[in-house]
């Protein structure tokens, strides 16, 4: 966790692979950030894992859900309950499952 970045209550973090909450950031409560999965591909399931970012700026609405590998860009907002498995641009509002960009982010 960067300077002045912000975790609310709630919020589990699944660790198998770093996750980097930038500068200025806020997960808020009941995230789930989870860096690690399986291999649905192999007989044994194999575990994998990828790291997380979420940038400088960036805002999660409650109970967002991030998977392995993805990077949340500097000032994105994601809303409330959405599910990311890609990564979002950053400046831009998402929302959904999977996430979907429904705007950019103008900063006045």
């Amino acid at each position: 966790m960067d300077e002045n970045a912000e975790i609310g209550s709630g919020v589990e973090c699944y660790t198998v692979a770093t996750i980097h909450i930038g500068a200025y950031a806020t997960v808020s409560q009941y995230c789930y950030l989870c860096s690690g999965g399986r291999d649905v591909s192999s007989l044994d399931f194999r575990p994998t894992k990828a790291p997380i970012t979420i940038a400088d700026q960036a805002w999660l609405g409650a109970d967002v859900f991030i998977g392995p590998g993805v990077s949340v860009g500097q000032g994105a907002v994601v809303g409330a309950r959405s599910s990311v498995f890609s990564d979002l641009p950053a400046w831009t509002i998402s929302s959904g499952n999977p996430a979907q960009v429904i705007q950019k982010r103008i900063i006045s």
